[in-house]
This record gives C-alpha cells, structure tokens and sequence, in this order.
C-alpha cells in the first residue's frame, strides 16, 4: 500500500493488547479514521533492546503473532518495518556461525574485527576517543571462537548487538534479502534505524561518514524502488543533518519539533517554534514522543543553549512524576541527549497543555506520527520503570484491552482523536501545499496550511493560555479542551 498522508500509529506489537490479534481489535473497534498507518515497532525474534537486537528477520516472534495478521494490518493501513542496518543480534545464525566455524564461516565477513580495522598498534587511546559513542568505552566486544582464539568486534549498542560490516558483499546480499522479504510483507516504508553508526572508516568519529553514507543510503533506496518502498532514515543529531537528508529526497523525521514545542509551551513564547515551522521540509513525519526519550540535542541552535537548557530544567519542574535519575545510567539510559517522560506527564499532565502541543504537530510540516502513550494520553509508569529499572520503560505502558476501552473515554483522547481525524480528512494538508506560520504577538502562534487545490485550515493559538481555535475554509471548529475555553 502507497504511504497516505494520514496519522501513523507507533506501536509495539504488545502494547496495545497483548499481541497483533488484540492490536487488529483495538483498531478496529477504537481507532478508525484515528490513523492511516501503524509503525510496528521490531516484532521479529529478538535478544535485547525491546526488539532492536534481532536474531532473524524472516520471521514473526510467535509471542506476536504470524506474518498473516501483519499482512492483513498492511491491507488497510500502510506500514513501517524496522531495519536495524548498523547491527544485529550475537544470536542470529550468522554470528553464531562465525563463532563456531571462524575462519570458515561464510559470514566472517559481515562482521568488523577490531585488529583487521586498525593497523598494527592501534587502535590507540586517541582513535577510541575519536569514536562517536554510545556508551562511556570502546564500543568493541571480545568474542571466544570454538576453536579458542580470540578477538574483538565492533559493537556500538548493547551488548547483543553485534555491528554489521556494511562495506563487504556478504553483508550487501544479506541487506538485499531483508529488503525483499520485507517486500512480500506488505510493508510500504523502512526506518533505517541506526543508519548513521553504520559506516566505519579509520581516522574519523564512525558516525554519518560522507560520502560513504551516502553511497549506502542510496545502494539500499535503489534495491527498495524494486519494491515500491520508500526509506525512512532514523537519527538523532543536529537538525543540519536532518536537512542534508531531506535535500537528497529522502522522508526524515522532525525530532526537533518536541522540544521546540514544549518551549513554547512552558515559556508561552512563540518565536523560536514559528520559526522552525517556516523552514521544515514537508516530505517528512512529525514526532512529539517515541519508544525513546524526548531528544534534546535535535533542536540545539533551534534553541539557545540557554533555552534548551531552560527547558530541560522546566521539564523537570512541570513535569510529572519526571526526576533527572530516570535519564542516568542508573536507569540505564543510553543516551545522555534524551529526557525520559510520556510527552503527556512532560506537560503536567495539563489535557489543555497537550491537546495544543498535538494541533501543532497537526498543522506542522509533514505527516504525524504518534506513540500509543501518547495517543492515549498516558502518564508516566513508574512502576514499570522501577520494576524494570529501564529509563526508557516510563514511557512504554503495557495496556490490555479493558483499559484501552476505559482510556479512549477520557475527554482529552476523544478531542485528539477528533483533531486527528480532521488532520487526515482535510486537503488543506497537502505535502505539495504551503504553510505559514506568523506570531502577531510575543504569546500568539497563527499556523495556515493551504492545499493546493485552493482549502486553507488556520490553528490560532495563544500559547501562555493554553487556547486554540482551528478553522477550515473560513468554517471554525472549536478543538480546545472544554474547560479551558
């Protein structure tokens, strides 16, 4: 199915319900017309990482479910596969049969062996600091052949994800067959998760190498057009990256958009957020919350220091049930640029607040993803966090079926599911439109997305309320929450 310019659901295939049979109910009975696409977070068979340290990618977890029921999502809703291009898990067949057969091993290649990578004497203290990382040491693992030698592999992520070499021909195949069965699954577009690790050359930090990166951007958007599959490639970084993406034509994400918005928000200036709307691209998708924390380092000179550095302060002030511990390694937090919090409990759980912050990711440049926390409003889990001692679980509920039912009464989900299935019925968002974004005054936020057969839809906003109006072809549509008008 091609990609509709509709609301994407992002969801793991156990989160809403206990597997893809319950997740099938709850969009059918709860969200039609809500969303046009669902992201199925990883749901193959997987070692690590909630599903992103993947053992085999031509099968469904049975926990899930099978490829029919994904197929049978795929024919109403246009779908998003992760492929996880920089690693893979020490699980899968071909690492264990690197490990078992060494030399001998077919698949010797799709791995990078640290002695082979550097020359002799290296890699020294300087090459290690050099290396864009993740964690706080070498990103190498040592690895015990069954013949007994040693060695050391590359290993950017976690310990069961074992770095792809992306250079060598093994590897290429094996990307070419994972595209292909993908492909016969029905889906319509790939995150390219992790893209930016997955080039490695010696004297640089390994992170968005150009031009190779490039090179391998477009090897795997080559192989997918057999497919009618557009990529999307995942990164967290400096929205000047984002932009070189977007000149290359690819789909990106907007990762800045949610920290903007909260400073908007928590300050009620509209300046800084006008501006980034005026100079997004439209071929992109909008996020406020993900799997992940809310980036900060994505809006850097989008904000001042001073202003990001306000808002992750604020964060931590109007947020609830948000302490600075749940984003520290004693929370296990990879990632030292993101705030662990539901985009919900990040506003105070404020329905006023939030249901503004998502009309502005509805009028905002591209098509909008949301999370299902936040499609359902969903404060912080505490007690998931600190049962699991995972930062990042706070923001990844499990709901089951009578609580989603109970959820999608609240007045705060209704309104948004009404805001939502406006945004994906109205032609004034054409991704070949145009969009105006003025602040009459220091508090207001005016957003005109214009169609190009002529339709406009207006979101006047004055953000230190916390009140909008929207309008349709000069027709206004009240979409505030009731007790804040």
């Amino acid at each position: 199915m091609n990609i509709k310019n509709q609301a994407m659901l992002i969801t793991y295939a156990d989160s809403l319900g206990s597997d893809l049979k319950d997740l099938k109910q709850v969009l059918t009975e709860h969200l039609q017309g809500v969303v046009g696409g669902v992201h199925l977070l990883p749901f193959f068979p997987s070692t690590g990482d909630r599903g992103f340290a993947p053992s085999d990618y031509r099968v469904v977890d049975p926990a899930f479910g099978t490829w029919e029921e994904i197929e049978a999502l795929g024919e109403e809703y246009y779908l998003m596969f992760d492929f996880m291009i920089n690693h893979i898990s020490r699980e899968s067949e071909y690492y264990q049969d690197f490990k078992a057969r060494h030399n001998d091993s077919p698949y010797k290649e799709m791995f990078i062996q640290v002695h082979e990578f550097f020359p002799e004497g290296r890699p020294t203290q300087a090459d290690i600091d050099l290396i864009y990382k993740r964690k706080d040491k070498a990103p190498f693992q040592e690895l015990v052949f069954a013949d007994g030698e040693k060695t050391q592999v590359w290993n950017t992520f976690g310990e069961e994800q074992i770095d792809l070499d992306v250079t060598k021909a093994v590897t290429k195949q094996f990307i070419r067959d994972t595209l292909q069965d993908m492909a016969g699954h029905g889906c319509s577009l790939i995150r390219l998760d992790a893209f930016a690790y997955a080039v490695k050359k010696l004297d640089t930090n390994d992170f968005f190498v150009e031009p190779e990166i490039w090179e391998l951007l477009e090897e795997v958007r080559d192989e997918a057009a057999k497919y009618e599959i557009q990529l999307l490639p995942e990164i967290h970084e400096h929205y000047s990256i984002q932009m070189k993406i977007a000149d290359h034509d690819y789909f990106i994400y907007d990762f800045a958009l949610p920290m903007l918005t909260l400073h908007a928000l928590y300050s009620g200036r509209s300046e800084r957020l006008a501006q980034w709307l005026e100079m997004s691209p439209m071929k992109q998708f909008t996020t406020l919350d993900t799997h992940d924390g809310i980036g900060v380092v994505d809006a850097r000179d989008l904000l001042t220091q001073e202003e990001l550095d306000y808002t992750s302060e604020k964060l931590y002030e109007v947020g609830a049930n948000v302490k600075k511990v749940y984003s520290s390694a004693s929370y296990n937090n990879l990632d030292i640029y993101q705030i662990n919090s539901t985009y919900y409990s990040a506003l105070g759980d404020d329905d006023a607040s939030y249901l503004l912050a998502r009309a502005i990711q509805c009028f905002a440049p591209g098509i909008p993803q949301i999370y299902y926390v936040g499609l359902l409003a969903g404060k912080n889990d505490i007690e998931l966090l600190e049962n699991s001692k995972e930062g990042r679980n706070i923001n990844r509920h499990y709901y089951d079926l009578e609580e989603i039912a109970r959820e999608v009464e609240r007045p705060i989900v209704k309104a948004l599911f009404e805001l939502l299935r406006f945004r994906n019925t109205s032609s004034a968002f054409d991704l070949d439109g145009t969009i105006e974004a003025t602040t009459p005054t220091a508090n207001e936020l005016v957003i005109k997305r214009t169609g190009t057969n002529g339709s406009q839809a207006l979101l006047k906003a004055d953000l230190a309320a916390k009140r909008f109006t929207v309008s349709e072809d000069g027709q206004q549509i009240f979409l505030t929450m009731p007790q804040s008008i």
